[in-house]
Parts: C-alpha cells; structure tokens; sequence
C-alpha cells in the first residue's frame, strides 16, 4: 500500500513510516519545507511538498496513494485555538479527497478528549470541558467520513507518547523543573496521564491503516494510568530537584499554559483497541523510559 502520511518528520510521524516500510508499505511523506524535503530522504521517504493550510496540497497528496495517516498538527499552544482551525481545514480537505473511494484514513487526537473520574473507553464521547475538548470536532468530522464512503478511524493518543528523542509534555515538565528548581505537582498528584511508547503507537497506526472499521476510535494507550506524583518524584531524581505539591493557583504560576493537563485526571484503557486489532504494546513504560533513555540529558548534552 502506498500511504500519504503528514507529520512523517515528526517525532511519532517518523516511526509510523519506518514501521511502514518495515511491513512493505511504501510511504510519501508531507514536507512544507527543503529541511523536511532532506530528512524524508534521509529516512528513504518520497517527499509531497506542501502545509497543513495548503489544503490543495493535501488533497493531491490523499488523492496519489492508497490510504492517508493524519499526524501532523501545529503543536502552538499559545494560539490553540489557530491551530485546532487549521486541523480541522485539512481534515476536511483529506475526507474530500478519500470520499467515495473506500480508502483508510487514520486521523489523531488525543484521550485528554475525555474527562476524568473513571476510566475512559473507545466507546466514550468526547468530554465537554475536558483539556483536550477543542479537538472533539476534528474526531467527529473523521468519523463521519465513515458514512462517506471512507474507511475512516480516530487514533486518541495518550498525553505522554514516550521514547527517545521525545520533546512532547514530559520534557516540557522536566524543562519547567529544572528552571524553577523544584519538580511540582497539583494537589495530592493522585491524578494521572495514559502512557504509550512511541514504537506500540507505531505498530498500532499500521494496524488500523490495514484493519481498522470504517468508524473505529482507538486507544494508544499501554499504560492506563501513571499518577502525576510519580512523574514528578521521577523528575526530582533525575534532576536532583526537591518534589513539591503545589495548589491550584500556584499551579498557574508555575506550569502557566500546562495546568489544565498537568491537574487532568485522565486513566484510559485500550481493550476494545488491543481486542479489535490485536495490539499488544511491549514498549517500556513511561518512569523507565524517563530514567533510561536520556529525559534528564541537557539540550547541549
């Protein structure tokens, strides 16, 4: 199968095409620039210039291959809002382009979608209010496509999709902590973030492109659910920080634009995922990984 992947270059993006190409498929990868052009290349990628904005682009891009993977998103978290429109431009310029054809589309949000208080399943609908609700709408235009004539699937990732070279929240967390001196939590830190090693992800994009129900929400979750205590207190030792509790108002001060996801209580399962496509996630999980694969290295490192 030839598959049309944008955010190849990216951290998870690039694992999907090597996996990919590791199952026989062949891959053409989104590049809005001559940097990405030589990375693609680098990977042994064939390179499909263009943007997320660009939603013609991405429609040519859909339209030469065999089935799309939708990973890129203008991760600006200071102009949210921005970047959520521009997803949902391309999802709509992706599904246009796949209508009809009986084509996968595997398109990512992530499981902070859903609120906290119990554990989340596939089954659930997004959660007003929830951290990560302005992606809901993106989620419901891909499964919608199911009734277009699309093999569409919603991949929801968890918050920390870990493994070497990672610069998701986790880094961004040890980041804050060495700044400030202190690894903190909110509260008691009783609650907690999904975990999925970035190889488990990988394996699990595949399996949907070649098996997903037109329809599916699928969980990349291997770790149902690590207390935010925990990731601190492993902050603290890798950092040789103290590990603070810190109110909610002096949350804000110190995590800024992170609180909302540093307080979310987010446990998720993935048994109808593993069940439906036999998905068995054999990856470290995320406090290991943390302590063996160079979190706690400095950027000049």
């Amino acid at each position: 199968m030839r598959v049309f992947v944008t955010g190849a270059t990216g951290f998870i993006g690039a694992a999907i095409a090597r996996e990919l190409q590791a199952a026989g498929h062949q891959v053409l990868g989104l590049a809005r620039n001559d940097a990405a052009v030589a990375t693609l290349a680098s990977m042994g990628v064939e390179a499909h210039r263009g943007e997320l904005s660009d939603t013609a682009s991405l429609v040519a891009g859909a339209r030469a291959c065999d089935g799309v993977i939708h990973m890129a998103f203008i991760h600006d978290f200071k102009a949210y809002a921005a970047s959520v429109e521009t997803d949902l431009r391309a999802v709509d310029a992706l599904v246009q382009a796949l209508e009809g054809s009986g084509k996968p589309l595997i398109s990512t949000c992530g499981t902070a979608v859903l609120g906290g208080g119990r554990t989340g399943t596939e089954a659930d609908a997004p959660t007003p209010g929830s951290a990560g609700f302005m992606r809901a709408a993106s989620e419901a235009k891909v499964l919608a496509a199911a009734a277009r004539g699309v093999r569409a699937s919603e991949v929801r990732l968890a918050p920390s999709v870990h493994g070497a070279g990672d610069h998701g929240f986790v880094p961004m967390l040890i980041d804050i902590a060495r700044r400030k001196g202190v690894a903190a939590y909110v509260g008691d830190g009783a609650n907690r973030w999904p975990a999925v090693h970035r190889s488990d992800a990988a394996r699990l994009y595949r399996l949907a492109l070649e098996g997903a129900a037109p329809g599916s929400r699928l969980h990349g979750v291997a770790e149902q659910g690590v207390p935010m205590r925990e990731i601190a207190e492993q902050i603290g030792r890798g950092l040789g920080v103290p590990v603070r509790s810190l109110d909610v108002d002096a949350a804000r001060a110190h995590f800024e634009w992170m609180t909302g996801f540093v307080a979310m209580d987010n446990p998720c399962s993935s048994e109808i995922t593993r069940h439906a496509l036999g998905w068995h996630p054999t990856g470290p999980g995320l406090l290991e990984d943390m302590r063996d694969n160079g979190y706690f290295r400095t950027r000049s490192a």
